[in-house]
């Protein structure tokens, strides 16, 4: 049986750093194919068109590149489509959205088949969030707030952007300090590899970018740092996009 691989994202990746692709090269090697077939799967925010042309735009050139569109579903056959891939890359947007948006289409089933057929799920932000228990998210307004409904293919919580946005570590530790699960943030430019749930890489696209298990210990709340491997700096292998998605796209 294959290893169930999941690659989390705090930030970072083709949408929020366009001209430093390490994370995303690092997610087209664990493939371990020379072209290896992405699908992008937009739900998070509302299939957004823009999105998926950074997607097309940031991997067309080394990887074969589709998109699982649910807001106007094409494929008739999504098992199919899943199956066939290599890599799932999840964006970011509304993770509560993308979560009842998948349940109502049948894919979380499909997921989990994917993953243990070899199939590496990945994904930013809300692309983070989805595949564990618990999450901590905007989804639900301006503010921050716990989501308790996620796929729980990682056990714990997760928490993205950790040190991208003021309020998200303080709001992380008190929900895990009020009885929240316990779970792994990560900063922007920080990318959690989990092998059968279990934590089994940490890697960054900038110096200072780590992973953190925060847990509730007797000590109380424990925020335990995970140093990140720098991936270094590549070549800009993009072209013809200079924006990142909008606000309403990187939500998480």
């Amino acid at each position: 049986m294959a290893r169930r691989r999941i690659f989390a994202l705090g930030g970072g990746g083709f949408s929020m750093e366009p001209d430093n692709p390490v994370l995303d090269d690092y997610l087209l090697k664990l493939s371990g194919a020379s072209r290896p077939k992405v699908c992008f799967v937009p739900t998070a925010s509302g299939d957004s068109p823009e999105y998926v042309e950074a997607f097309h735009d940031a991997l067309g050139d080394r990887a074969e590149t589709s998109v699982l569109w649910l807001f106007t579903r094409e494929q008739e056959d999504l098992r199919r489509l899943v199956l066939a891939q290599d890599i799932l890359y999840v964006g970011g947007g509304s993770t509560a959205n993308l979560l009842a948006v998948w349940r109502t289409h049948g894919l979380p089933e499909i997921l989990a088949e994917a993953a243990e057929n070899g199939t590496v799920l990945a994904g930013i932000s809300a692309g983070m969030n989805c595949w564990f228990e618990a999450s901590v998210t905007d989804s639900f307004g301006p503010g921050l707030a716990p989501l308790h409904d996620g796929l729980g293919f990682v056990p714990g919580s997760a928490c993205p952007h950790y040190d991208g946005e003021e309020m998200r570590a303080g709001t992380y530790r008190d929900l895990v300090a009020a009885g929240f699960p316990s779970g792994y943030a990560a900063d922007d430019g920080c990318g959690l590899l989990f092998e059968d749930g279990r934590l089994a890489d940490v890697v960054s696209s900038r110096v200072g970018a780590d992973g953190y298990r925060v847990e509730v210990t007797a000590n109380g709340v424990t925020e335990t740092p995970l140093e990140a491997t720098f991936l270094g700096v590549a070549q800009p292998r993009r072209t013809g996009y200079s924006d990142p998605p909008s606000s309403s796209e990187t939500l998480s």
